[in-house]
């Protein structure tokens, strides 16, 4: 039996649709590929007032950059984040490539976007929390994002994220100290 979802689902092309289709019964539309223009910003403008949107977009450059473009254009739209490490077969990274699960937890998941800026986190807060200029920010920053649920990025596009989400300082604290927590926990059971 098939998941139904009440939305129409953005994908990048056919063989996320063809893969998806296989479990969830929902409406779909893909961009095909990078090149998302303004004959899709129209449609999706006009379908957003009748369902919500969900961007679920591969975990690539190119897939961050159409979920960019339409959460610039769009506000209000879902995101739904497949992790990188969990959708990559065949030499090839996607949304195609993940499992079942994996793509069920980012739609149950997926954050609301808006494309005013509601936060108010501060480049300086990410450098407070270890995020950005220390040897293992990249990782601590990984793993805070996929806590957050608001797909891997770097501190700029972390930044904007977080904001966007109306994520607060304490709220970013406490990821950050489950993260740091979890790493001492694991440390401990390796040992």
């Amino acid at each position: 039996m098939k998941n139904k979802i009440d939305a129409l689902i953005v994908v990048e092309g056919q063989s996320d649709i063809d893969f998806l289709s296989s479990f969830l019964d929902c409406n779909f539309y893909k961009v095909n590929g990078s090149a998302v223009n303004e004959n899709d910003i129209i449609f999706l403008k006009k379908a957003k007032e009748k369902q919500q949107i969900i961007i679920l977009t591969d975990p690539d450059f190119p897939g961050i950059q159409i979920r960019n473009k339409i959460n610039e254009k769009i506000s209000g739209c879902y995101n739904a984040f497949v992790r990188k490490e969990v959708s990559i077969k065949n030499h090839k990274v996607g949304v195609a490539e993940s499992t079942k699960e994996e793509v069920l937890n980012a739609v149950k998941d997926c954050q609301f976007y808006s494309n005013k800026i509601v936060g108010s986190i501060k480049i300086s807060d990410l450098y407070e929390y270890g995020l950005l200029g220390q040897e293992d920010s990249a990782k601590t920053r990984k793993e805070v994002c996929e806590l957050l649920n608001v797909g891997y990025c770097n501190g700029k596009s972390m930044l904007k994220r977080l904001n966007m989400l109306g994520i607060d300082k304490i709220k970013l604290e406490e990821a950050v100290k489950n993260v740091k927590h979890w790493r001492i926990k694991r440390l401990f059971q390796i040992s």
